[in-house]
């Protein structure tokens, strides 16, 4: 009796231990041709669009530049252009269907609902040498379709 005593109280000890360093594990990027498999029509929007070229829009001497790169990719130069987790989070932990059908579950997963002020703190600021006005309800609906136009 007291060696199961003895294991349940380690077992519970180690799952105490793991499970948050588990919840807390630290996310990581997977990349927009991952997020593809689940989200075609996006992902097919999003690439014509300037957010998934504007790398591309760089002189050669602003591709080392910390302050150019930040903002025409996604995690650094590791990821070229803007893409999906620039705005909507690193995917590791919400990236399952099973997370992602569920959008209260995704979110404390790491999933970023781009607003405002995510766009204009991060990119579209005055802090860019190219910086024009921005206007965030005219320019959302650019980056790429939300759902499947309706089956006439």
């Amino acid at each position: 009796m007291r060696r199961l005593a003895w294991m349940t109280l380690v077992c519970a000890v180690l799952v105490f231990c793991l499970l948050p360093a588990r919840a807390f594990a630290e996310r990581t990027f997977i990349g927009a041709e991952k997020c593809k498999m689940c989200h075609k029509l996006q992902y097919e929007s999003w690439a014509q669009t300037p957010h998934a070229k504007p790398l591309d829009a760089l002189k050669p001497e602003e591709r080392s530049k910390a302050e150019c790169v930040g903002c025409h990719t996604t995690n650094g130069i590791e990821l070229p252009n803007v893409q999906c987790e620039a705005c909507h989070g690193a995917g590791s932990e919400y990236k399952t269907l099973a997370i992602m059908k569920d959008k209260e579950k995704a979110i404390a997963a790491g999933l970023t609902i781009p607003d405002e002020a995510l766009c204009t703190g991060k990119c579209h600021n005055s802090k860019s040498p190219n910086f024009k006005s921005f206007d965030f309800k005219t320019m959302a609906p650019k980056v790429h379709e939300h759902k499947a136009p309706a089956a006439k």
